[in-house]
């Protein structure tokens, strides 16, 4: 996410409860913690049961407000113009990185703060991966500043091509060369994500540039260390050789979407889409109760491993619960539910998140041992060779082909004038109508979201059960 969907009851209930604190006096403000998270990123009764923990912990009562949003930018606007007064907001890796340059956000991970969790044994930050902390130590910070003290982790994942087994194979999928297939025309969705878009383009542009001079071979890819130093490109080269290659791929392209895709491609209104793997995972999920098959895959010439973290704004009233709630969510038993909601995957890697996950039924088997690690650096036993969800939890094969994205500062308005260009308005006649049709039944959709998901939590308990149940039997 999402990276995500509208979520209209809740979010308008929460909307009203931001404006009935916002226009009540400050008093009892520190007992609010408010929390700016991405939509349909977290199993909200967790929420609830948060707030009897840090009863449990402090001695003191919080009240969550928690509001939800769908782009980093929008959330990044409200930060910058301070409009409203969050305690803990969840960016992408390379808005932390603008948050962290323009000195918007506080430290999390004090010398103070751990020693007091320490003292009452409740520290689970040593529960988040060392892979992921890695990743986060190579965003760009102001000297002498550590990013992983001013963000900790939530949510990672990649970005690749969700696409319809039915009419596209699992080989063509491995090439951004298939989002440029004639025979799929008005038959691509692409993320409304410019950056997601931009850099598998040019890792992609980059590939064939080599291949034609004779620095790669026809089926050799690019270096990591070189996809790495991509992620920093955005000259004005770089970004009118992407936009050449988008503008081949508009004509294909049926709409550019920011949470639609998911539903288009169940319908099979649309047989490709380049998206977020927690998106695939909800789409192959629901299309597979209505006998359709998706799949997800990541290219081989290259991609973006994105990740998302939790931050805490420089102007937050409630520093002391904002830390707690960040603690609290890196628990893995937290971890596991909220990935068994959203279908994204938590940067939380303990041996009991891996036994979770792990489904002997499946017959994929990933070497995940670059994720779950112990503390020292060791892999936990058994994370070379595990049955797992591999869009969820990709091989080190892939993660060894993908980078990670990075703040292009006063570049960024080429680069987003470059993506408006692009767009223009190219929706098809056919998708328009959907889309219409689509919002048209919103509203009517948001009334039952709530059974939804009660639903779905449902399903996931019960298959996480019988997985359980099946375990103990062999």
């Amino acid at each position: 996410m999402i990276k995500r969907i509208f979520k209209t009851i809740p979010l308008a209930a929460t909307l009203l409860g931001v404006a009935m604190a916002s226009t009540s006096c400050d008093d009892g403000r520190e007992n609010i913690l408010k929390v700016y998270n991405w939509g349909d990123y977290i199993d909200e009764d967790l929420l609830v049961e948060f707030e009897e923990w840090y009863m449990e912990q402090t001695g003191e009562e919080v009240e969550i407000i928690y509001q939800t949003f769908d782009i980093n930018e929008v959330m990044l606007a409200k930060i910058e113009n301070g409009h409203a007064d969050f305690d803990v907001v969840c960016p992408s890796e390379y808005i932390v990185e603008r948050m962290m340059r323009d000195e918007m956000i506080l430290p999390i991970l004090t010398p103070d703060f751990l020693a007091e969790l320490d003292s009452k044994g409740i520290n689970y930050f040593d529960c988040i991966s060392p892979y992921i902390k890695e990743q986060f130590s190579l965003l760009e910070a102001p000297e002498g500043q550590d990013p992983n003290d001013y963000a900790v982790g939530y949510m990672w994942g990649t970005t690749g091509i969700l696409y319809n087994k039915e009419y596209i194979t699992d080989e063509e999928a491995l090439s951004w060369e298939l989002m440029f297939d004639k025979r799929l025309n008005d038959k691509i969705l692409v993320k409304d994500a410019f950056r997601d878009v931009y850099s598998p383009m040019l890792i992609y542009a980059k590939t064939l540039e080599a291949r034609a001079n004779g620095t790669l071979g026809e089926d050799e890819m690019l270096d990591i260390e070189y996809i790495r130093e991509l992620m920093f490109d955005s000259s004005d080269e770089s970004i009118a050789i992407v936009e050449s290659y988008l503008k081949r791929m508009k004509d294909l392209v049926a709409g550019w979407e920011a949470d639609f895709g998911k539903e288009m491609m169940t319908q099979e209104k649309a047989w490709i889409n380049l998206m977020w793997s927690g998106d695939a995972v909800w789409a192959i999920e629901e299309a597979a109760e209505v006998d359709v098959e998706l799949a997800y895959a990541v290219p081989h010439e290259g991609s973006v491993v994105w990740f998302d973290g939790w931050v805490i704004p420089k102007y937050a009233k409630n520093v002391r619960a904002a830390r707690y709630f960040i603690d609290y969510m890196c628990m893995p038993e937290n971890a596991i539910r909220n990935m068994d909601m959203t279908g994204y995957v938590s940067v939380i890697a303990t041996e009991e998140v891996l036994e979770a996950m792990r489904d002997d039924e499946l017959e994929t088997v990933c070497d995940l041992s670059y994720l779950f690690r112990h503390s020292d650096g060791t892999p936990i036993e058994g994370a070379d060779s595990v049955h797992i969800d591999d869009v969820m939890y990709p091989d080190i094969s892939i993660i060894e082909r993908c980078a990670v994205m990075h703040d292009s500062g006063e570049r960024t308005d080429k680069m987003l004038e470059m993506w408006s260009r692009v767009k223009g308005d190219n929706l098809s006649v056919g998708m328009l109508v959907g889309i219409i049709l689509f919002f048209t039944t919103l509203f009517l959709w948001g009334i039952w979201r709530k059974i939804d998901t009660y639903r779905k939590r449902q399903r996931h308990i019960k298959r996480r059960r019988g997985h359980n149940e099946r375990k103990a039997k062999s």
